[in-house]
Protein backbone atom coordinates (compact mmCIF):
# COMPACT_ATOMS: atom_id res chain seq x y z
CA UNK A 1 0.00 0.00 0.00
CA UNK A 2 1.27 3.38 -0.81
CA UNK A 3 1.56 5.59 2.14
CA UNK A 4 2.02 9.14 0.34
CA UNK A 5 0.89 9.87 -2.76
CA UNK A 6 3.06 11.78 -5.05
CA UNK A 7 1.99 13.72 -7.97
CA UNK A 8 3.60 15.10 -11.45
CA UNK A 9 1.41 17.45 -13.22
CA UNK A 10 2.02 17.19 -16.54
CA UNK A 11 0.43 20.43 -18.01
CA UNK A 12 0.27 23.92 -15.72
CA UNK A 13 0.53 27.21 -17.83
CA UNK A 14 2.33 28.94 -14.41
CA UNK A 15 3.00 32.16 -16.70
CA UNK A 16 -0.07 33.46 -17.14
CA UNK A 17 -0.59 36.74 -15.54
CA UNK A 18 -3.06 35.54 -13.06
CA UNK A 19 -0.75 33.85 -11.00
CA UNK A 20 0.55 37.46 -9.94
CA UNK A 21 -2.78 38.64 -9.16
CA UNK A 22 -3.33 40.15 -12.78
CA UNK A 23 -6.57 39.79 -14.61
CA UNK A 24 -7.48 41.10 -18.12
CA UNK A 25 -4.76 44.03 -17.62
CA UNK A 26 -6.42 44.46 -13.85
CA UNK A 27 -4.66 43.96 -11.14
CA UNK A 28 -7.12 42.28 -8.30
CA UNK A 29 -4.48 41.11 -5.61
CA UNK A 30 -0.67 40.66 -4.66
CA UNK A 31 1.37 38.40 -6.48
CA UNK A 32 1.07 34.66 -4.53
CA UNK A 33 2.48 32.60 -7.23
CA UNK A 34 4.50 31.32 -4.52
CA UNK A 35 1.65 30.57 -2.42
CA UNK A 36 0.31 28.76 -5.18
CA UNK A 37 3.33 26.24 -5.60
CA UNK A 38 3.16 26.14 -1.87
CA UNK A 39 -0.60 24.51 -1.96
CA UNK A 40 0.92 22.52 -4.64
CA UNK A 41 3.91 20.79 -3.10
CA UNK A 42 2.03 20.19 -0.06
CA UNK A 43 -0.90 18.68 -1.71
CA UNK A 44 2.05 16.07 -2.73
CA UNK A 45 2.92 17.24 -6.39
CA UNK A 46 6.50 16.07 -6.67
CA UNK A 47 7.23 18.09 -10.26
CA UNK A 48 4.80 20.08 -12.38
CA UNK A 49 5.80 20.58 -16.48
CA UNK A 50 5.31 24.52 -17.31
CA UNK A 51 3.12 24.38 -20.50
CA UNK A 52 4.35 26.55 -23.34
CA UNK A 53 2.90 28.20 -26.94
CA UNK A 54 4.80 29.85 -28.95
CA UNK A 55 8.75 30.86 -28.77
CA UNK A 56 8.56 33.66 -26.44
CA UNK A 57 6.25 31.70 -24.18
CA UNK A 58 9.04 28.70 -24.35
CA UNK A 59 11.76 31.54 -22.67
CA UNK A 60 9.17 32.91 -20.27
CA UNK A 61 8.30 29.30 -18.60
CA UNK A 62 12.36 28.50 -18.92
CA UNK A 63 13.18 31.33 -17.32
CA UNK A 64 10.25 30.62 -14.30
CA UNK A 65 11.19 27.20 -13.66
CA UNK A 66 14.75 28.08 -12.84
CA UNK A 67 13.47 29.54 -9.71
CA UNK A 68 12.24 25.95 -8.30
CA UNK A 69 14.33 22.94 -9.05
CA UNK A 70 10.73 21.20 -9.30
CA UNK A 71 9.41 22.59 -12.26
CA UNK A 72 10.48 21.87 -15.67
CA UNK A 73 9.10 22.98 -19.30
CA UNK A 74 7.78 22.23 -22.54
CA UNK A 75 8.98 24.31 -25.76
CA UNK A 76 7.31 24.90 -28.98
CA UNK A 77 3.89 26.15 -31.00
CA UNK A 78 0.67 26.24 -29.76
CA UNK A 79 -1.94 25.74 -32.88
CA UNK A 80 -3.51 28.73 -32.78
CA UNK A 81 -0.14 30.57 -32.72
CA UNK A 82 1.48 28.94 -35.64
CA UNK A 83 1.35 32.23 -37.68
CA UNK A 84 3.71 33.09 -35.48
CA UNK A 85 6.14 31.31 -37.37
CA UNK A 86 5.74 33.69 -40.22
CA UNK A 87 7.68 35.60 -41.92
CA UNK A 88 10.50 32.91 -41.02
CA UNK A 89 9.62 29.98 -40.33
CA UNK A 90 12.81 28.73 -40.82
CA UNK A 91 14.35 30.69 -38.29
CA UNK A 92 11.87 30.40 -35.86
CA UNK A 93 12.59 26.59 -36.00
CA UNK A 94 15.78 27.05 -35.72
CA UNK A 95 14.84 29.07 -32.52
CA UNK A 96 13.23 26.46 -30.84
CA UNK A 97 15.61 23.73 -31.32
CA UNK A 98 18.40 26.20 -30.28
CA UNK A 99 16.34 26.96 -26.87
CA UNK A 100 15.92 23.48 -26.42
CA UNK A 101 19.62 22.31 -26.93
CA UNK A 102 20.53 24.45 -24.64
CA UNK A 103 18.49 23.79 -21.82
CA UNK A 104 18.34 20.43 -22.02
CA UNK A 105 18.22 20.17 -18.09
CA UNK A 106 14.62 21.78 -17.78
CA UNK A 107 13.56 21.42 -21.14
CA UNK A 108 11.54 18.14 -21.45
CA UNK A 109 8.96 18.13 -24.11
CA UNK A 110 8.59 19.49 -27.33
CA UNK A 111 5.45 21.04 -27.23
CA UNK A 112 2.51 22.53 -26.51
CA UNK A 113 1.68 21.71 -30.41
CA UNK A 114 -0.84 20.27 -32.65
CA UNK A 115 -4.04 20.87 -33.92
CA UNK A 116 -7.13 22.57 -33.32
CA UNK A 117 -10.07 22.85 -35.75
CA UNK A 118 -12.33 24.80 -33.52
CA UNK A 119 -10.36 27.93 -33.29
CA UNK A 120 -9.00 28.38 -36.69
CA UNK A 121 -9.74 32.26 -36.59
CA UNK A 122 -6.66 32.03 -35.00
CA UNK A 123 -5.03 30.15 -37.86
CA UNK A 124 -5.55 28.36 -40.89
CA UNK A 125 -6.06 24.28 -40.55
CA UNK A 126 -3.30 24.35 -43.29
CA UNK A 127 -0.95 26.45 -41.53
CA UNK A 128 -1.33 24.63 -38.54
CA UNK A 129 -0.89 21.42 -40.09
CA UNK A 130 2.51 22.91 -42.12
CA UNK A 131 3.84 23.86 -38.76
CA UNK A 132 2.70 20.72 -36.67
CA UNK A 133 4.65 18.74 -39.40
CA UNK A 134 7.83 20.74 -39.13
CA UNK A 135 7.65 20.65 -35.05
CA UNK A 136 7.29 16.27 -35.17
CA UNK A 137 10.32 16.27 -36.59
CA UNK A 138 11.71 18.60 -34.46
CA UNK A 139 10.82 16.08 -31.52
CA UNK A 140 12.67 13.28 -33.37
CA UNK A 141 15.99 15.19 -33.69
CA UNK A 142 16.44 16.43 -30.09
CA UNK A 143 15.14 13.38 -29.08
CA UNK A 144 11.75 14.66 -26.79
CA UNK A 145 8.58 13.56 -26.20
CA UNK A 146 5.68 15.75 -27.71
CA UNK A 147 3.45 17.36 -25.86
CA UNK A 148 0.33 17.33 -27.69
CA UNK A 149 -2.94 19.73 -28.38
CA UNK A 150 -5.78 18.49 -30.20
CA UNK A 151 -9.32 19.83 -30.75
CA UNK A 152 -12.07 18.57 -33.26
CA UNK A 153 -8.99 17.64 -35.01
CA UNK A 154 -8.20 13.67 -34.28
CA UNK A 155 -8.42 12.03 -37.66
CA UNK A 156 -6.09 14.57 -39.11
CA UNK A 157 -3.47 14.30 -35.38
CA UNK A 158 -3.85 10.55 -36.11
CA UNK A 159 -3.08 10.65 -39.66
CA UNK A 160 -0.01 13.31 -39.65
CA UNK A 161 1.34 11.27 -36.37
CA UNK A 162 1.20 7.66 -37.86
CA UNK A 163 3.33 9.38 -41.23
CA UNK A 164 5.47 11.30 -38.76
CA UNK A 165 6.07 8.04 -36.73
CA UNK A 166 7.30 6.30 -39.94
CA UNK A 167 9.19 8.96 -41.62
CA UNK A 168 10.85 10.15 -38.58
CA UNK A 169 10.82 7.56 -35.40
CA UNK A 170 12.88 4.45 -34.49
CA UNK A 171 13.67 2.22 -32.24
CA UNK A 172 16.15 4.15 -31.25
CA UNK A 173 13.82 7.66 -30.98
CA UNK A 174 10.62 5.90 -30.77
CA UNK A 175 7.35 8.44 -31.38
CA UNK A 176 6.56 9.46 -28.07
CA UNK A 177 4.27 11.60 -26.23
CA UNK A 178 0.97 12.37 -24.52
CA UNK A 179 -2.26 14.22 -26.30
CA UNK A 180 -3.25 16.31 -22.88
CA UNK A 181 -6.60 17.43 -22.05
CA UNK A 182 -8.06 14.58 -23.48
CA UNK A 183 -11.83 14.59 -24.51
CA UNK A 184 -12.36 12.17 -27.80
CA UNK A 185 -14.12 9.37 -28.32
CA UNK A 186 -13.28 5.56 -27.50
CA UNK A 187 -12.33 5.21 -31.33
CA UNK A 188 -10.07 8.52 -30.60
CA UNK A 189 -8.23 7.04 -27.51
CA UNK A 190 -7.69 3.54 -29.32
CA UNK A 191 -5.95 5.20 -32.32
CA UNK A 192 -3.79 7.34 -30.14
CA UNK A 193 -3.04 4.51 -27.72
CA UNK A 194 -2.05 2.33 -30.95
CA UNK A 195 1.01 5.20 -31.62
CA UNK A 196 2.36 4.46 -28.68
CA UNK A 197 1.31 7.60 -27.10
CA UNK A 198 -0.63 8.47 -23.44
CA UNK A 199 -3.81 10.24 -22.55
CA UNK A 200 -3.61 13.34 -20.31
CA UNK A 201 -6.89 13.84 -18.29
CA UNK A 202 -7.99 16.70 -16.65
CA UNK A 203 -11.33 18.73 -15.63
CA UNK A 204 -11.82 18.96 -19.63
CA UNK A 205 -11.26 15.39 -20.09
CA UNK A 206 -14.25 14.69 -17.07
CA UNK A 207 -16.98 17.06 -18.21
CA UNK A 208 -19.63 14.15 -19.61
CA UNK A 209 -20.76 10.88 -19.05
CA UNK A 210 -19.95 10.18 -22.64
CA UNK A 211 -16.25 11.37 -20.79
CA UNK A 212 -16.49 8.98 -18.23
CA UNK A 213 -17.32 6.14 -20.76
CA UNK A 214 -14.11 6.24 -22.45
CA UNK A 215 -12.37 6.82 -19.55
CA UNK A 216 -13.59 3.31 -18.19
CA UNK A 217 -11.68 1.90 -21.23
CA UNK A 218 -8.35 3.86 -20.83
CA UNK A 219 -5.49 1.24 -19.95
CA UNK A 220 -4.11 2.90 -16.45
CA UNK A 221 -0.55 2.19 -17.48
CA UNK A 222 -1.57 4.81 -20.14
CA UNK A 223 -2.99 7.56 -18.27
CA UNK A 224 -1.41 10.69 -16.97
CA UNK A 225 -3.24 13.64 -14.78
CA UNK A 226 -2.75 17.52 -15.47
CA UNK A 227 -4.53 20.44 -14.05
CA UNK A 228 -3.94 22.75 -17.36
CA UNK A 229 -4.65 25.17 -14.17
CA UNK A 230 -5.09 28.21 -14.80
CA UNK A 231 -7.82 26.44 -17.20
CA UNK A 232 -9.85 23.45 -17.19
CA UNK A 233 -10.97 23.05 -13.26
CA UNK A 234 -13.35 20.31 -12.52
CA UNK A 235 -16.89 22.08 -12.12
CA UNK A 236 -19.88 21.30 -10.25
CA UNK A 237 -21.93 20.92 -13.65
CA UNK A 238 -19.09 18.38 -14.93
CA UNK A 239 -20.27 14.63 -15.15
CA UNK A 240 -17.66 13.79 -12.89
CA UNK A 241 -17.69 16.46 -9.87
CA UNK A 242 -19.66 13.95 -7.95
CA UNK A 243 -17.16 11.61 -7.43
CA UNK A 244 -14.35 15.02 -5.93
CA UNK A 245 -14.22 14.49 -2.09
CA UNK A 246 -11.12 16.96 -1.89
CA UNK A 247 -12.61 20.31 -2.08
CA UNK A 248 -10.78 23.68 -0.79
CA UNK A 249 -12.15 27.19 0.06
CA UNK A 250 -12.42 29.61 -2.60
CA UNK A 251 -12.79 33.27 -2.43
CA UNK A 252 -13.23 35.93 -5.37
CA UNK A 253 -10.07 37.23 -7.22
CA UNK A 254 -10.94 41.03 -5.59
CA UNK A 255 -11.84 39.13 -1.91
CA UNK A 256 -8.49 37.21 -2.26
CA UNK A 257 -7.24 35.48 1.07
CA UNK A 258 -4.14 33.72 1.45
CA UNK A 259 -5.70 30.49 2.51
CA UNK A 260 -8.16 30.23 0.00
CA UNK A 261 -7.73 29.54 -3.44
CA UNK A 262 -9.16 32.14 -6.32
CA UNK A 263 -12.51 30.86 -7.10
CA UNK A 264 -12.68 30.42 -10.89
CA UNK A 265 -8.68 29.77 -11.05
CA UNK A 266 -7.62 26.01 -11.31
CA UNK A 267 -4.14 25.61 -9.87
CA UNK A 268 -1.72 22.35 -9.96
CA UNK A 269 -3.08 21.00 -6.55
CA UNK A 270 -6.24 20.49 -7.33
CA UNK A 271 -4.79 17.42 -9.07
CA UNK A 272 -5.84 15.07 -6.53
CA UNK A 273 -9.38 15.90 -7.83
CA UNK A 274 -8.62 14.46 -10.75
CA UNK A 275 -7.05 11.52 -9.40
CA UNK A 276 -10.16 11.26 -7.10
CA UNK A 277 -12.60 11.26 -10.33
CA UNK A 278 -10.35 8.41 -12.04
CA UNK A 279 -10.06 6.49 -9.56
CA UNK A 280 -13.70 6.21 -8.77
CA UNK A 281 -14.88 5.85 -12.75
CA UNK A 282 -12.53 2.59 -12.86
CA UNK A 283 -13.04 1.59 -9.56
CA UNK A 284 -9.59 1.44 -8.39
CA UNK A 285 -7.56 2.37 -5.22
CA UNK A 286 -6.47 6.35 -5.45
CA UNK A 287 -3.06 5.16 -3.56
CA UNK A 288 -2.21 2.40 -6.15
CA UNK A 289 -3.48 4.58 -8.96
CA UNK A 290 -1.63 7.59 -8.18
CA UNK A 291 1.76 5.53 -8.02
CA UNK A 292 0.88 3.89 -11.54
CA UNK A 293 0.32 7.09 -12.72
CA UNK A 294 3.52 9.01 -11.36
CA UNK A 295 5.06 5.84 -12.94
CA UNK A 296 3.55 6.54 -16.40
CA UNK A 297 4.64 9.74 -16.26
CA UNK A 298 8.21 9.04 -14.98
CA UNK A 299 8.83 6.47 -17.96
CA UNK A 300 7.58 8.88 -20.41
CA UNK A 301 9.89 11.99 -19.08
CA UNK A 302 13.04 12.58 -18.42
CA UNK A 303 13.83 14.84 -15.58
CA UNK A 304 17.39 15.36 -15.49
CA UNK A 305 19.26 16.74 -12.21
CA UNK A 306 19.45 20.67 -12.10
CA UNK A 307 22.84 20.25 -13.89
CA UNK A 308 23.63 20.86 -17.92
CA UNK A 309 26.56 17.98 -17.47
CA UNK A 310 23.91 15.35 -15.81
CA UNK A 311 22.57 15.40 -19.13
CA UNK A 312 22.78 11.85 -20.65
CA UNK A 313 25.82 11.55 -22.29
CA UNK A 314 24.37 9.07 -25.94
CA UNK A 315 21.61 12.21 -26.27
CA UNK A 316 24.13 14.48 -26.40
CA UNK A 317 26.72 12.81 -28.61
CA UNK A 318 23.80 11.99 -31.12
CA UNK A 319 22.96 15.95 -30.95
CA UNK A 320 26.00 16.82 -31.50
CA UNK A 321 26.88 14.74 -34.31
CA UNK A 322 25.53 17.01 -36.73
CA UNK A 323 23.76 20.08 -36.94
CA UNK A 324 20.80 20.89 -38.54
CA UNK A 325 19.79 24.16 -40.42
CA UNK A 326 16.38 25.32 -41.51
CA UNK A 327 15.94 26.09 -44.67
CA UNK A 328 13.70 26.04 -47.70
CA UNK A 329 10.80 23.26 -47.84
CA UNK A 330 11.86 19.43 -47.25
CA UNK A 331 14.62 17.75 -45.01
CA UNK A 332 16.94 15.38 -46.45
CA UNK A 333 19.53 13.60 -43.81
CA UNK A 334 23.27 13.45 -44.41
CA UNK A 335 24.46 10.53 -46.31
CA UNK A 336 21.42 8.87 -45.73
CA UNK A 337 18.10 7.82 -47.62
CA UNK A 338 15.70 11.31 -48.89
CA UNK A 339 13.03 11.65 -46.18
CA UNK A 340 10.33 13.72 -47.26
CA UNK A 341 8.82 16.20 -44.83
CA UNK A 342 6.04 19.04 -44.74
CA UNK A 343 6.19 22.73 -45.99
CA UNK A 344 8.26 24.50 -43.23
CA UNK A 345 11.38 21.66 -43.17
CA UNK A 346 15.44 21.35 -42.69
CA UNK A 347 18.53 20.11 -44.65
CA UNK A 348 20.77 18.70 -42.14
CA UNK A 349 24.63 19.14 -43.03
CA UNK A 350 27.71 17.20 -41.95
CA UNK A 351 30.11 19.21 -40.13
CA UNK A 352 32.47 19.66 -43.54
CA UNK A 353 29.65 21.36 -45.02
CA UNK A 354 28.24 18.99 -47.02
CA UNK A 355 24.93 19.09 -48.67
CA UNK A 356 22.52 16.10 -49.49
CA UNK A 357 20.65 15.64 -51.84
CA UNK A 358 20.62 18.50 -54.93
CA UNK A 359 16.87 17.55 -55.98
CA UNK A 360 14.09 18.58 -53.24
CA UNK A 361 10.47 17.29 -52.95
CA UNK A 362 7.90 19.60 -50.79
CA UNK A 363 5.13 17.19 -49.60
CA UNK A 364 1.90 18.20 -47.93
CA UNK A 365 1.73 16.33 -44.29
CA UNK A 366 -1.63 15.43 -44.63
CA UNK A 367 -2.62 15.27 -48.14
CA UNK A 368 1.02 13.63 -49.20
CA UNK A 369 0.71 16.23 -52.33
CA UNK A 370 4.52 16.15 -53.94
CA UNK A 371 6.00 18.67 -56.07
CA UNK A 372 9.79 19.28 -57.17
CA UNK A 373 11.27 22.21 -56.41
CA UNK A 374 14.19 24.08 -58.22
CA UNK A 375 17.09 25.73 -56.38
Amino acid sequence: MVSVRKFIDIGANLTDKVFRGLYRGRQHHEDDFQIVLSRAFNAGIDKIIVTSGSLSDSEDGLALTRTDERLYATAGCHPTRCQEFEPNPEQYLSNLRDLILRNRDKIVAVGECGLDYDREEFCPAAIQREHFAAQLRLASEVDLPLFLHCRAAHDDLVKILAMAKEMHFNGHRPLRGVVHTFDGTLSDAERILALGLYLGLNGCSLKTEENLQVLKSIPVDRILLETDAPWCEIRPTHAGYKYISTHHPTRKSDRWDASCMVKGRNEPANIVQVLEVVAAVKSLPADELAEQIFQNTMKLFYFPANNPDAMDDEKTARLQEHEVFVNCQTEVEPNGPFVPMTDACMYSTEKDGTLFPDDLIHVDPLTLTRRRLEL
